[in-house]
């Protein structure tokens, strides 16, 4: 049996994590804090679990084996530094951290006290996008020449998002540093090192953070990536658009299907083709995160690629807020 502690209800995912740990036969969840302690205790009893109004005494608990970090993305270090001290398991909600620095002093905690640790990056999970990863190494594309990525709603615009969820503060960011991880996280999977990122962002809705975004990253194989979110955009589906010198891979967009035109197929193969020998879904990350603890099975999203992305995100503000290209590393 995993005995999990919610750690906040802050994220608009966090009820869905606690939804999915309840339905796991394996999984208690045994107590939640928060930093509003309303909203914690509230959300305790709803879940039939203990609320402790303080970290330091939930992280203490003997009924408490792993964490689930759902708390403001600028409370994640100190949170999850916490945590991994206590010699407690974490699933954290992306990004893992604001900074690199950041990130690498969870990464450090985690290793010392030898914890597992998996962030969350669904669309790694999905077999469209698994397919994506084999046709590009398998040069099924030849050389990836530009990616591009986008996925984008309308939570600003039809004001559906929580309010607090624009707070440069709290959040570090607005659309691209939470839609847009995802776009981020994909172009580092697929195309690999980075070399020099450049982003333009601006606020239709007058938000406090950006609302509307793009980024440009040119990797060290000379690829393009163009990463696009927004929270306002109606009706827009998720897409994934790979172009080789080889060939093309389209993904989503309104009908959701994989269309793939590759140089690379037999004769009677060629033309766009709608490939049906997909990859099986992984499990979702919650789930490799429990099986991993409980049985040893892989999780594939862990701290490595959590320090990656909060990278491509620490160097996409930075050339935001500074008008300029920025080259990796960053520190």
């Amino acid at each position: 049996m995993l005995r999990v502690a919610m750690l906040s209800g802050w994220h608009v995912h966090a009820r869905g994590y606690a939804n999915q740990l309840k339905n796991m036969p394996d999984v208690e969840i045994t107590a939640v804090w928060d930093e509003d302690s309303q909203r914690g205790k509230s959300w305790a009893d709803e879940l039939g679990a203990d609320f402790e109004p303080e970290l330091d005494a939930l992280l203490q608990r003997d009924d408490v084996d792993g964490v689930v970090v759902t708390a403001p993305t600028n409370m994640h270090r100190d949170i999850m530094v916490a945590a991994a001290g206590a010699g407690k398991h974490i699933f954290t909600e992306k990004v893992m951290a604001l900074t690199v620095q950041e990130s690498n002093d969870i990464a450090e905690a985690v290793k010392k006290s030898d914890v597992k640790f998996c962030i969350c990056f669904p669309h790694r999970i999905e077999p469209a996008n698994l397919f994506a990863k084999t046709a590009i190494d398998n040069g099924l594309l030849g050389d990836v020449t530009l990616l591009r990525v986008r996925n984008a709603h309308d939570g600003a615009s039809a004001n559906w998002l929580p309010e607090y969820f624009y707070d440069p503060i709290q959040c570090g960011g607005g659309a691209m540093m939470d839609l847009g991880a995802h776009p981020m996280y994909l172009c580092r999977w697929l195309l690999g090192e980075p070399k020099c990122i450049s982003a333009m962002f601006n606020s239709f809705t007058a938000k406090p953070v950006e609302d509307n975004a793009v980024a440009v990253i040119e990797f060290k194989n000379k690829a393009l990536a163009v990463a696009e979110t927004g929270f306002v955009s109606s009706h827009s589906p998720f897409s994934l658009e790979v172009y080789g010198t080889a060939g093309s891979l389209l993904i989503g967009g309104v009908d959701g299907k994989v269309h793939l035109h590759s140089d690379m197929t037999s004769v009677d193969m060629k033309g766009w083709l709608v490939p049906d020998n997909l990859p099986e879904r992984l499990p979702h990350p919650i789930e490799q995160w429990v099986n991993g603890i409980l049985h040893g099975a892989p999780i594939y999203f862990g701290i490595e690629e959590g320090i990656q992305l909060t990278e491509l995100m620490q160097a996409a503000y930075i050339s935001y807020k500074e008008g300029r290209k920025v080259e990796f590393p960053i520190i």
